[in-house]
């Protein structure tokens, strides 16, 4: 598989072209960064890093980005015009860039993850099914921690959580969460879902999904402790797109979960 990298010069970014050069049957052939980065014209694991995006994945089968959101929707609707899939690992997206991406994926196959740990997608399935399992008088609380550089929150991981334990439910997590609280907020509506977000240190990411009632709690839990975890994933996610029809994926996919 032919690769290209979005953010080459990022932390997550060499993480992945270590991870190419790593993984069997995989290759980079393309690295791409922003035109104002201090990295152009350097060597990523063999080939130059770029601005232009065309060149970047002119010799590409797939693009892996986690960029940020305006350059992955801009980077998505090129590939489409290219027939290059996509890995996408960005979160934070706004409802029209997700539908921007939504749009891409009629034209090319794109596995988008809020988290590309192979442990936060088998979490994911246990929360589902945890919450399936119990009633509303359990409530669910997701609790997540970054390290002090991270732009967005609650996590993207932390909302894909809470998609999962509101399909659980068989409920639109829109309905039901509550990102945040501050002041006199009342007592707890039965079958909230809620967030709290933690920022600081270098942390990699912690997350930890809360079912509370009366005399017990459950926790569901996952740590990194590396971001080589979330290259894995991504390279992995590169690999099976090998071959698949235009569409939108996600690591379910990949696990047959």
């Amino acid at each position: 598989m032919k690769i290209a990298i979005a953010g080459a010069a990022g932390r997550m970014g060499q993480m992945l072209i270590r991870q190419i050069a790593a993984t069997e049957g995989s290759s980079l052939v393309g690295a791409l960064e922003g035109p104002r980065s201090n990295a152009l014209g350097q060597d990523a694991g063999g080939v130059k890093i770029v601005s232009d995006i065309g060149t970047a994945i002119a010799n590409a089968q797939v693009l892996i980005d986690f960029t940020v959101p305006a350059a992955t929707v801009a980077h998505a609707k090129i590939a489409a015009d290219k027939g290059v899939a996509m890995v996408i690992g960005t979160t934070g997206l706004n409802p029209e860039q997700t539908a921007a991406i939504h749009e891409a994926a009629k034209r090319t196959p794109i596995l988008w993850a809020a988290n590309m740990s192979l442990g936060i997608n088998i979490l994911q399935a246990l929360v589902e099914k945890t919450a399936s399992l119990l009633d509303p008088t359990y409530d669910i609380e997701i609790v997540e921690m970054h390290h002090r550089h991270k732009i967005d929150a609650p996590s993207g991981t932390a909302l894909a959580l809470g998609h999962s334990a509101a399909a659980g439910r068989q409920v639109k997590l829109e309905e039901v969460w509550r990102k945040s609280r501050d002041g006199h907020t009342g007592a707890r509506p039965a079958g909230e879902i809620g967030f709290a977000t933690l920022r600081g240190g270098e942390e990699v990411g912690v997350h930890t999904v809360m079912f509370a009632a009366a005399g017990e709690r459950l926790e569901l839990s996952h740590r990194s402790f590396s971001r080589e975890t979330y290259a894995t994933g991504a390279v992995r996610a590169a690999l099976w797109l090998e071959g698949k029809k235009p569409g939108l994926y996600g690591m379910k996919d990949v696990l047959g979960l």
